[in-house]
């Protein structure tokens, strides 16, 4: 197993490149396919969230492999693998293990901490499963990732960052708007994230709190355990007329709010400034309208530069970067050890072979008034010496694969003993050495 992750991200790339290279469910099993065809990769698995586009693969070659996913990616997306190149990243092997391993716990994305990418995730798992194109490589790997994710979530404070990337939006909103309890709030999106924006005013409450969504039912339940009022898309304008505070999270892949929706709803607009919150990527605000006088529009990028200074979430981002780094090493290390393992197996399966038909030999030459005790020790005497000369080769693969050497080692012992690797690759155990008949 050589595992290469190339992609892009809100780290790696401007927004406005991320957008341009955002990929819909249908674009993304359109890349897959396209990767699954190159001659230097065994599985591949697409990865593609509001801000991230990325391609694991099991490869054969690892710049075969590079170039074949770079020329797929700027397929898809219809952006120029020159223009893209700058702002890619890639990992290989412990490093991509590493890397999918921050993803599930959330260190990786623009809200730190957020649990929605462990869904998305799984959604992009199962797809790859379905699909056939991804095996028992990249789905040990990523099931692994997703039992990580669930640790990190589960025994460190990492969920406080996400909660805190809405808190600072607001402060900067009362800074701008006046008291919260003053302030009428409109959420658009009724996911993760507009849930997570919805609960946080409701605990700190507000003027009014209106949610919008494409399907009102979604809007309508969000709205039941948040104490506020729903309404759907088609009322937007309606909505952004009465509104402070616009909070949007929708995963829609254009524009939800443009600066015509605003001059259209500017005549019963109060007076007074108007902040939106995009919590979105690719943006829901336009950027027209942040020139628009008194309308003021605040991302997910300055957000996260107000986070990455509040020192008080370090503690829980460290904490999980810890259980990643213990992840990692214990991962890497058991499947070192799957490795070695059938080489050993099968090397004690061919001695238990070559016992069980010399003892069988012997039995025939021996006299018939032999009595048990001795064809016992005889039988004895012989697991003996096949026991020692096995024991150093089986300690000396287990003590190879903690220093990350048990690959070569196998290789070594298969062409020592002459051993067909795809025997090895069908044994699990080793069977227990036959007696003397």
């Amino acid at each position: 197993m050589s595992v290469v992750v190339l992609g892009l991200s809100h780290r790696s790339a401007p927004i406005a490149l991320l957008e341009a290279v955002a990929l819909d469910p249908t674009g993304a099993a359109a890349l897959a396919i396209a990767v699954r065809r190159g001659e230097n990769v065994n599985e591949t698995l697409v990865l593609a969230t509001c801000n991230r586009v990325e391609v694991y693969a099991d490869v054969v070659t690892f710049h075969g492999a590079v170039a074949e996913i770079g020329d797929a990616l700027a397929a898809a997306s219809g952006v120029p693998l020159a223009e893209l190149r700058d702002h890619l990243y890639v990992h290989y092997e412990d490093r991509a293990v590493a890397h999918v391993f921050s993803v599930a716990s959330g260190l990786e994305s623009m809200a730190v901490g957020e649990g929605q990418i462990l869904g998305q995730l799984r959604m992009a798992l199962r797809s790859a499963q379905k699909r056939g194109q991804a095996g028992g490589a990249l789905s040990a790997l990523f099931q692994q990732a997703l039992r990580v994710g669930k640790r990190a979530h589960s025994e460190t404070g990492i969920d406080r960052v996400s909660v805190s990337l809405v808190e600072a939006g607001l402060r900067r909103a009362v800074d701008l708007l006046g008291p919260l309890a003053d302030t009428r709030v409109l959420v658009v999106g009724a996911g993760s994230m507009s849930s997570l924006a919805a609960t946080t005013i409701s605990r700190l409450g507000s003027a009014e709190l209106v949610i919008i969504n494409r399907t009102l039912a979604k809007a309508e339940h969000l709205a039941l355990t948040t104490g506020g009022r729903a309404l759907p898309l088609s009322d937007l304008e309606v909505a952004l007329r009465q509104a402070d505070l616009v909070i949007s999270c929708s995963g829609a892949l254009g524009h939800v709010i443009t600066a015509q929706n605003l001059v259209r709803a500017a005549d019963l607009r109060t007076s007074g400034p108007r902040m939106f919150m995009d919590l979105g990527l690719p943006r829901n605000v336009a950027p027209d309208v942040a020139d628009l006088p008194g309308e003021y529009v605040v991302g997910l990028a300055e957000l996260d530069e107000i986070l990455a200074t509040d020192s008080k979430y370090t503690p829980h981002v460290k904490a999980v970067g810890d259980l990643v780094v213990a992840e990692v090493a214990g991962y890497l290390m058991s499947r070192r050890a799957q490795e070695v393992a059938p080489t050993v197996a099968l090397l004690r399966s061919r001695a238990a072979d070559v016992v069980s038909a010399e003892l069988n030999r012997l039995n025939q030459r021996l006299p018939d008034d032999l009595s048990e005790d001795a064809r016992g020790e005889i039988r004895l005497a012989v697991h003996r010496v096949v026991e020692k000369l096995l024991h150093t080769p089986t300690v000396r693969a287990k003590a190879l694969v903690a220093g990350g050497e048990g690959g070569d080692y196998a290789r070594a012992l298969r062409e020592l003993f002459d051993l067909d690797p795809h025997e090895v690759a069908i044994v699990s155990a080793p069977p227990k050495m036959g007696g003397l008949a």
